[in-house]
């Protein structure tokens, strides 16, 4: 017979864990939710504030006003806005002037949502997402660096715009078979401009427009005055003097540009005195600015506003430094460690975990100017003697040239956090110094391993000695 089986003694209630339902609590009760768009916007509030909760308004300025009046006849005191395109940002702007506080979220957050089908049904969700605290706001600097990076993104358009022109310049040239290009690295130097000048004035002797070459370029007259033999047809002369004058002109805007944003940068409160802690000199290996750099002083005055000499960082100058401050702002504040910031820049790795495997551990994808920055930077040390120079030849010749600069810029976005947090200045220890430091930790490593399996490891030259 089988055996009878024994009754388990019941659990006391005492014992028993209560499962309690999570109930999400209402912590922004004065909560309102806007869809932005192109010619309306649909704002909602708390359904006992008004009769209809849900209001559409037209997107010119005195109806952005009263959005405002309206939201405070409510009593709102805190706002969420999706960040379409650029609509937000008059919006965004007269509300934070009324005393809002705006909260600019991002559309991935809040889009894969099943039956939000309309603008009315967007905006209701966003305030009822808010008025639970389950929306977070984008980062978005203080007043003064939001106009500064105004002022660095129309620069970064007229540098993309000048470049279309010197693409009109060389096609015109290529056209008329003058392959200055050949010879020469840059046809808008100094050696190239001043030729291809003279050959709009109407000089057309190939011999005396190659001896207008600068003494720095490798290529013989012989070879300039070559390539200098053309067809000069009227139609592409034409196209090649239009496209020069609109290189003049867009190269006199950026110029007034770089001035514009000079007299902004030198509006903030300086951080350090010039008489008590000069600013060092430029570790600068070139001696002239290169293209596309400030043509003003930009380094003494990012010295005054942050405290800290950026430039004193291998592959960061003036102008990359400068793109930086305008996207990161002045305090740090806003990310509380170095991971913190470099997962919001995109540079830290992403684990991508499924059944406690690994599927992927690449970085976001996304567009940041500052990381973009960075990369730029990291890409310029290749042939660096600099500590940083020296890690980033490491991990390419391990990992190839991508990751290679992507952790290469997440390093230099924690030097840039430590500097701007807490004022520490930059010391590179030099190439030597890492290789040796390199070497130490790999034959400590390979010290251990060998113990563990019984073995000593012994330098080669002991070993000969030994033998000898």
């Amino acid at each position: 017979m089988p055996k009878a089986r024994k009754s388990q003694p019941k659990k006391s209630s005492s014992r028993r864990k209560s499962k309690k339902a999570t109930v999400l609590e209402r912590i922004n009760l004065n909560a309102a939710g806007i869809d932005v768009g192109a010619y309306e916007h649909y704002v909602a509030v708390p359904e006992d504030r008004a009769d209809p909760p849900v209001r559409r308004f037209e997107a010119f300025t005195s109806d952005l006003y009263q959005i405002a009046d309206w939201l405070k006849e409510c009593g709102i005191k805190t706002v969420a806005m999706e960040s379409t395109g650029v609509y937000w940002i008059p919006l965004f702007q007269v509300l934070e002037e009324r005393g809002f506080e705006v909260k600019l979220v991002n559309a991935r957050q809040v889009k894969n949502v099943s039956g939000r089908k309309t603008d009315i049904v967007d905006c209701q969700w966003l305030q009822q997402l808010h008025t639970y605290g389950l929306l977070s706001g984008a980062f978005r600097p203080e007043q003064d660096i939001s106009v500064l990076r105004a002022y660095l993104r129309h620069r970064d358009n007229l540098i993309r715009i000048i470049t279309t022109h010197i693409q009109h310049i060389q096609k015109a040239l290529v056209q008329m078979n003058i392959l200055l290009h050949n010879v020469i690295s840059d046809i808008t130097g100094v050696t190239g401009m001043r030729i291809i000048r003279a050959i709009l004035k109407g000089e057309r002797d190939s011999v005396k427009l190659a001896n207008m070459k600068d003494h720095r370029i490798k290529s013989s007259v012989h070879q300039i005055a070559k390539s200098l033999e053309g067809d000069y047809r009227q139609e592409h002369l034409f196209v090649l003097k239009q496209a020069v004058e609109l290189y003049d002109f867009y190269r006199e805007l950026i110029e007034e540009c770089d001035r514009v944003i000079l007299s902004h940068m030198e509006k903030f409160q300086p951080r350090v005195d010039l008489e008590l802690k000069p600013l060092p000199p430029s570790k600068s290996s070139h001696k002239k600015p290169q293209r596309n750099e400030p043509t003003v002083d930009w380094r003494t005055a990012l010295y005054t506003m942050t405290g800290v000499d950026l430039t004193s960082i291998p592959g960061i100058n003036a102008s990359i430094a400068e793109t930086v401050i305008s996207e990161i702002g002045l305090d740090m504040s806003a990310w509380a460690t170095e991971k913190k910031f470099s997962a919001w820049l995109g540079l830290s790795p992403q684990n991508r975990i499924s059944g406690g495997k690994i599927l992927s551990r690449s970085s976001r994808k996304f567009i940041n100017r500052a990381a973009q920055a960075l990369r730029m930077a990291a890409n310029s040390l290749t042939n660096s003697k600099s500590a940083l120079g020296a890690f980033l030849r490491r991990l390419r010749s391990r990992l190839g040239p991508a990751k290679a600069i992507a952790a290469t810029a997440h390093k230099l976005a924690r030097i840039v956090y430590h500097m701007l947090k807490f004022g520490q200045e930059y010391v590179d220890a030099g190439e030597k110094y890492y290789e040796q430091m390199y070497r130490n930790r790999v034959v400590k490593s390979l010290q251990k391993r060998a113990q563990s399996l019984g073995y000593a490891l012994v330098p080669f030259q002991q070993l000969t000695e030994v033998v000898s």
